[in-house]
């Protein structure tokens, strides 16, 4: 995928700052600890070899880690952030924008143009029944939907918003299970990243602790001795202790969210919060007092729908076609902070930290959420989904329906053939989309 750059240009200089920032930052701590502190302090002056290899074996062994990881992270963040694919009226209006650039009074209007305030038709969710993306919804069993039973309308990409995908206003594009955007790693943290983030955090806490570790003990040696305070040694003991403190801080909450299986954004509005689920119930399923109901695809305006009852022939072969394709779905709602993708601790962790302590702690493979290809839902959900069938009395698929599968060459696949189709489907994606996919 391409790559995708804030919109703000004061964001975008932030963004390119932070990384050089950091990279001084660890070159001047790897020259304090190393030549100042092991070398001239512990080995020439105290004749502390043990110490100096010690700190020296421990500091550089954290360091590589935490280098691996930062590259492993700025690349995906660069290469595949996760974002989700344009509508094609979010390409025209991004096309237009581009061919207007020369004139500076007119870009900067379109830059700061509120798309909210648009007439309904130019933003407004797309009407049309066999809406592209619209698909991908209702071949699911369960999917994230607005009261009317259609999934969530993004105005800004004029696209159908994926289960946990929010919009950032610094890209101006929707990402899969966004968690925020950081300047420091040089970009969102989301779906695709959330993993070498959380790893990249760690082995930075354990590396800053190293140092701050090193530095307390050669300062305290100086004082003790007699030296004197070395400039450097105190300036790096500070700064390490406030670069450690940050990055402790934010390994700690993302290691929280993992074990959870949400994200900042999932967090900051779970406890007031409440989802609308499109719940897959048997065809002819009609509304309730309890929930109401919703057939995809839906209907274009003075169609009668699909053909339930075919006539002779092809017509009639036709009609079975459609009924087979067609699916109903309750609209129903979670309890307020309930979390339908929640797995317990040790699966959520896994979800996206992968299998085994060795993806835990290398940055070897994409979190198996990134690559999960279900005909159930988008996302792995926990015992909250059969709860809330439950609750609302949900009668279960027939036999037929749980046989039947939109795309059976998709659904019987293995896993690694799906995410070669996946992986084919979103180059032909960043093909349709041309120059606006580098916006």
């Amino acid at each position: 995928m391409s790559s995708v750059r804030a919109r703000r240009s004061e964001t975008r200089w932030v963004t390119r700052f932070m990384p050089i920032l950091l990279a001084a930052v660890f070159g001047l701590a790897t020259y304090t600890t190393a030549k100042r502190v092991c070398v001239d302090h512990f080995l020439h002056r105290r004749q502390q070899t043990s110490a100096a290899i010690a700190i020296l074996v421990f500091y550089f062994v954290t360091f590589v880690l935490m280098v691996l990881t930062y590259i492993r992270l700025f690349l995906v963040i660069h290469q595949n952030p996760g974002v989700v694919a344009l509508g094609q009226r979010a390409i025209w209006r991004l096309e237009k924008e581009e061919k207007e650039k020369p004139s500076w009074r007119r870009h900067k209007h379109k830059q700061t143009d509120d798309i909210e305030a648009k007439p309904y038709s130019n933003v407004g969710p797309d009407e049309d029944p066999d809406s592209p993306g619209l698909e991908s919804f209702y071949s699911k069993d369960v999917f994230i939907c607005e009261p009317d039973g259609k999934p969530r309308w993004c105005l800004s990409c004029c696209t159908w918003k994926p289960d946990r995908a929010h919009h950032c206003s610094e890209i101006d594009r929707c990402v899969k299970k966004m968690d925020h955007y950081c300047p420091w790693v040089g970009g969102i943290v989301g779906e695709t990243s959330f993993k070498y983030f959380i790893q990249f955090t760690f082995y930075g806490s354990l590396c800053a602790i190293v140092v701050i570790t090193a530095c307390a003990l050669c300062t305290r040696q100086r004082i003790k001795a007699g030296y004197g305070l070395d400039g450097f040694v105190i300036a790096m003991l500070a700064l390490n202790g406030l670069l450690g403190f940050f990055a402790i801080a934010m390994f700690t909450t993302s290691t929280r969210y993992a074990f959870m299986n949400m994200t900042n954004i999932d967090y900051l509005k779970s406890k007031n919060f409440v989802h609308n689920l499109a719940i897959r119930v048997p065809r002819g399923t009609q509304s309730c007092e309890k929930y109401k109901v919703i057939t995809y695809p839906i209907s274009k305006p003075g169609d009668a729908g699909p053909q339930l009852f075919g006539e002779a022939g092809a017509r009639g072969a036709a009609s079975e076609r459609d009924m087979l394709a067609t699916r109903t779905f309750a609209i129903v709602k979670t309890e307020l902070g309930e979390n339908p993708w929640d797995l317990g601790f040790y699966r959520n962790w896994k979800s996206i930290m992968g299998n085994g302590l060795v993806n835990w702690l290398l940055p070897l493979k994409d979190s198996p959420c990134a690559t999960y290809e279900n005909n159930e839902s988008f996302y792995e959900m926990g015992p909250i989904y059969q709860s809330v069938r439950e609750r609302f009395g949900l009668p279960p698929l027939t036999d037929d329906e749980k046989g039947f599968t939109t795309s059976k060459t998709e659904a019987g696949a293995q896993p690694k053939e799906r995410k070669q189709v996946k992986k084919q489907e979103q180059g032909q994606q960043d093909q349709m989309h041309g120059p606006a996919a580098n916006l």
